[in-house]
């Protein structure tokens, strides 16, 4: 688990955190979102006790970070400007670190065939590509067996067959009851993959949810399926409800489904489908954060 409660921090005049309070909960994949400058990257640093609040607290598998006992078997982490040295390999990098935690070097392997790096393993990081060192990273976040993930743009440079691996990587690792974070730009892929989302605008909290459980952000509004397409638009207009239509028989109303239901069955319009469109995570964020793009 990973708390964070009344989480403040300033830099100077620039209030980087404003009194954030979330939890991210074992089992899930939780995104981490907002505009640039929102105050992402510092919460991610004060929950791996980089940057010290200047009031409020977070906690990780409830301890501060610097209060536990084996950091690195219990948290793995990927922050953006995570680098490797070039002129080592793969392979030497994964071992000095493995060593400086204690970790015995058969789990190299394991995690190189878990970031499907094992045939790269011994060339020099500064022949490999931004989505090679990202999988390195990762690899080493993933070294001791971690419980807790916390992870800042993971998808960074991997090709659209890497994001897919990437997405069923963390679902997996959810799947065996770890809590993972993961701050990302893109939604499209976020919205695929993650269990609960945490957006936040100018350092405060402006949603968290399951994205099962996203709010609609517009005025009520329908999905109709129809033959009658021609006929269901006449009958809606005629009763002051504003009608779009995308083809195929498939009509959007500016009003309630219970309303657009009633005017139909009074009408004897077939209808095939009638729903209520969900906001997408794009819309949501947008409508929340005022049109802020990540």
């Amino acid at each position: 688990m990973i708390e964070v409660e009344h989480l403040t921090k300033r830099f100077g005049a620039t209030l980087a955190v404003d009194d954030l309070t979330f939890t991210v909960s074992p089992g899930t994949v939780t995104g981490f979102l907002g505009p640039n400058g929102a105050g992402k990257s510092t919460t991610l640093r004060a929950i791996l006790g980089l940057v010290h609040p200047d009031h409020g607290r977070t906690a990780v598998l409830g301890r501060p970070y610097g209060a536990l006992e084996q950091p690195y078997s219990q948290v793995g982490a990927v922050l953006e400007t995570a680098e490797a040295h070039p002129g080592r390999s793969g392979l030497n990098h994964l071992r000095v670190l493995a060593a400086a935690a204690s970790i015995a070097r058969s789990r190299i392997a394991d995690v190189l065939d878990l970031v499907d790096m094992r045939e790269y393993a011994g060339r020099r990081v500064k022949t490999y590509s931004l989505g090679m060192r990202q999988r390195l990273a990762l690899a080493a976040a993933l070294l001791g067996d971690p419980q807790v993930l916390v992870l800042d743009e993971p998808a960074n440079g991997l090709d659209p067959q890497g994001i897919r691996w990437l997405r069923d990587l963390l679902r997996s690792l959810a799947d065996e009851g770890r809590t993972v974070l993961v701050s990302s730009h893109v939604l499209a892929e976020v919205a695929q993959t993650v269990d609960d989302v945490v957006i936040i605008h100018k350092g405060r909290l402006v949603q968290h949810a399951r994205m099962s459980e996203l709010p609609r952000v517009r005025g009520p509004s329908s999905s109709i399926r129809t033959p009658d397409p021609a006929r269901l638009t006449a009958i809606l207009e005629q009763a002051g409800i504003e009608v779009g239509s995308s083809g195929d028989g498939e009509l959007t109303a500016a009003a309630p489904t219970e309303r657009v239901g009633e005017l139909a069955a009074a009408n004897g319009v077939v209808l095939h489908e009638l729903a209520t469109p969900r906001a997408t995570l794009e819309e949501v964020f947008l409508e929340l954060t005022g049109g802020e793009e990540l």
